[in-house]
């Protein structure tokens, strides 16, 4: 029978095992790994069930201006849509509502003026010695004055040119056939190296991720059509007497005879203003009640050119009308404008004009606007490449 051998051990030595070893530090290593585990659960938890909140609460939003009893949400809801988003209302509402708002929204009132009266709109009695006498080029640098006004949803970014021999379209690619992508403002102006420019015409955009190769519709630079691929677009550019031409469409043979030198397209009813027969016709979309980053651009009678871009679908600024547009390229003395390019692709640029134009000194800026972006870029994105713009160089335009 086999002797069990005893091992004997003292009381300090038991005393000593117990100090270093106790089954109690095994479970609460256990807790504190069930507790962080408890922990990160329950924030997981935590985020998805406020992401789902949100997006229901937001789903409903939508759906209560769709389907809800005022009719002007409903349809700007439908009309604000960007390029990426305009399936959303698709959601809510059936596909003929949805077609006839955006038909509907096109659909142009002409208020005519005659030449006298719109002129009358912008003079001054300067028998009156109580009318203070403003030089309007005060402050202004080298022909080009850039200021800033809002309106009731929007800020606008407004650059006065003083010689209109001095715009001309600039091209992203000496040969647009073979061309893959644009140019960003910043690319542009080092390019043909000028101070200052705005966004110009339309692109393939393929629901927002376009990247800007080629124009759309009849274009030209510097007295030579770039681009003509027979689309019925909106057209605006300058003849080679320095006049800004507007129209809903343009044939190649009708630009040549009226000897347009630079010019771009962009959609469909984009005139706003245009001079014929001595009147200044408006051609406001009263229905269309769309808020949106835009630019376009206008001529005075004296010649001046009018570029202006605006802040848009952001919490501060939600943007302009196409009737904003027309409003303040009235005030500001338009008789000939149309809208270019919005969204994403709406940039003004003019190289270091927050040292240059008293009125932006000391402002914040981001890092597009230390750059020369004049507006605030509220796209997702950095600013896009695109085909065309209009820029400002040293004059005499070829």
């Amino acid at each position: 029978m086999e002797q069990t051998e005893k091992i004997f051990i003292s009381e300090s030595e038991l005393e000593f095992i117990a100090s270093e070893y106790s089954p109690s530090d095994e479970i609460d290593k256990a807790e504190g790994r069930l507790t962080a585990g408890k922990i990160a659960g329950r924030i997981a938890l935590s985020f998805f069930t406020v992401l789902f909140l949100a997006i229901f609460a937001l789903y409903m939003v939508c759906y209560t201006i769709s389907t809800g009893p005022s009719v002007t949400f409903r349809d700007t809801f439908v009309l604000s849509q960007g390029t990426a988003t305009k399936w959303v209302p698709f959601l809510f509402l059936d596909e003929d509502t949805v077609n006839g708002i955006l038909e509907n929204s096109e659909n142009i009132t002409v208020d005519v003026m005659s030449a006298e009266d719109f002129a009358a709109l912008h003079q001054t009695d300067v028998s009156d010695p109580t009318v203070p006498t403003v030089d309007e080029w005060e402050g202004s640098v080298d022909g080009i004055k850039v200021f800033t006004e809002s309106g009731d949803t929007f800020k606008a970014y407004i650059m006065l040119v003083k010689d209109p021999s001095r715009i001309f379209v600039g091209t992203s690619s000496e040969n647009y056939q073979n061309a893959t992508e644009g140019m960003t403002i910043f690319d542009i102006t080092k390019k043909y190296g000028v101070v200052a420019g705005i966004n110009g015409g339309e692109f393939a955009d393929a629901g927002g991720m376009g990247n800007g190769g080629r124009p759309m519709g009849l274009t030209y630079s510097r007295g030579e059509c770039v681009w003509n691929d027979s689309l019925k677009r909106t057209f605006i550019g300058f003849d080679s007497n320095n006049k800004l031409v507007v129209a809903n469409s343009m044939t190649y043979a009708r630009a040549q005879a009226l000897g347009i030198r630079d010019a771009v397209s962009f959609q469909n009813n984009n005139v706003l203003i245009e001079s014929s027969d001595g009147n200044v016709n408006l051609h406001y979309e009263n229905s269309n009640k769309e808020t949106a980053q835009r630019t376009a651009i206008g001529q005075r009678a004296d010649g001046t050119v009018i570029l202006i871009v605006t802040d848009g679908r952001s919490a501060s600024s939600i943007g302009a009308t196409h009737d904003d547009m027309i409003d303040m390229m009235v005030s500001l003395g338009a008789v000939n404008a149309a809208m270019l390019d919005g969204g994403s692709s709406a940039v003004m640029y003019y190289e270091n004009y927050f040292n240059v134009f008293d009125e932006f000194s000391g402002t914040s800026l981001d890092k597009y606007q230390e750059k020369g972006l004049i507006n605030k870029y509220k796209a997702f994105s950095s600013p896009r490449p695109i085909p065309t713009f209009f820029l400002i160089g040293e004059g005499d335009a070829e």
